[in-house]
């Protein structure tokens, strides 16, 4: 189905059936999670957090091709590999992500046969890339410096925990270029923060200032500039030091009960929970509080 403008070129929805919105195809992680990199995305392992920085500082980190398939790759490989429990996305050069390279879209230079060919097997590659058909297993953190806005909120709102330095800037710009934010953010926004002040971001298309954003709830912490990246990976060790298996089912669950009743969502609570004290690591934890001792999970 041919998409309707350049724009959505990477960006034209056909209605799925599937809870997260979009098909399921056959993927691949990498090897390792390191082998997800591309020249515009940068996978490194600090511990047991893998961090994804997205590497395009000349554009101030706009989206591209070889970053939508890293990110896509990146999700997949920290999620299959058991070393991984936690993971960071960050940018380079003192910003998050513009958004979609509108410049390159206009005048087709969004190049790459190969990429293009990872686009063609997976038409829903991109939305999941930028978290909106995909829900990563393991806690997402994201580290923003400088700009946050259009795609960049967007997958912001697919994270789970948001830091960000003072002079960082978020914003949902689509509507001041007579586009719409297909991102997600006009089902998801209102669900994250409060439906005034979704819908006057979305509307209006300004922009907020690290201090607003945390004000009405879309980060979490604010920390003096250039040190976001470290107080997301302040935040990634403690979880890493829980267990494993908890932390994971924890996060399911809340995103699981999230739509449900209260009745059905603690019943779905129970259901993923009281598996999660049959593990190893359940007796481990108790273990060694016993014993005053640090535990050691071993996802089992």
């Amino acid at each position: 189905m041919n998409s309707p403008c350049g724009y959505c070129n990477l960006f034209y929805v056909v209605r799925r059936e599937d809870g997260m919105g979009g098909t399921e195809h056959a993927a691949t992680a990498p090897a390792r999670p390191e082998d997800a990199g591309t020249e515009h995305l940068t996978v490194t392992r600090t511990g047991a957090t893998l961090v994804l920085t997205l590497d395009r500082p000349e554009a101030k980190n706009a989206l591209s091709l070889p970053m939508l398939v890293g990110l896509h790759d990146g999700w997949l490989a920290a999620d299959a590999d058991d070393g991984i429990r936690s993971i960071v996305l960050t940018g380079a050069g003192g910003s998050f992500c513009a958004g979609m390279d509108l410049k390159a879209l206009a005048g087709g230079g969004m190049t790459g046969e190969a990429y293009r060919e990872r686009l063609r097997a997976d038409p829903d590659l991109h939305w999941k890339a930028m978290l909106r058909h995909h829900r990563p297993r393991k806690p997402v953190i994201a580290a923003v410096e400088g700009h946050c806005v259009a795609g960049g909120t967007e997958i912001l709102q697919g994270t789970d925990i948001r830091v960000a330095g003072e002079g960082a800037t978020f914003g949902l710009y689509e509507v001041r270029r007579g586009l719409f934010p297909i991102g997600g953010s006009t089902v998801r926004l209102a669900r994250q923060i409060p439906r005034t002040h979704a819908l006057e971001m979305l509307l209006t298309g300004r922009p907020y200032p690290a201090p607003e954003a945390a004000r009405i709830g879309l980060i979490g912490h604010v920390v003096p500039d250039g040190t976001a990246l470290e107080k997301a990976l302040e935040i990634a060790e403690r979880i890493n030091a829980c267990g494993p298996l908890a932390v994971e089912a924890v996060k399911a669950s809340v995103y699981e009960t999230a739509e449900l009743t209260e009745a059905d969502g603690l019943a779905a609570e129970l259901a993923r929970g009281w598996p999660i004290f049959d593990t190893a690591d359940a007796k481990e934890g108790s273990r060694a509080f016993a014993e005053k001792r640090p535990p050691v999970f071993r996802r089992a």
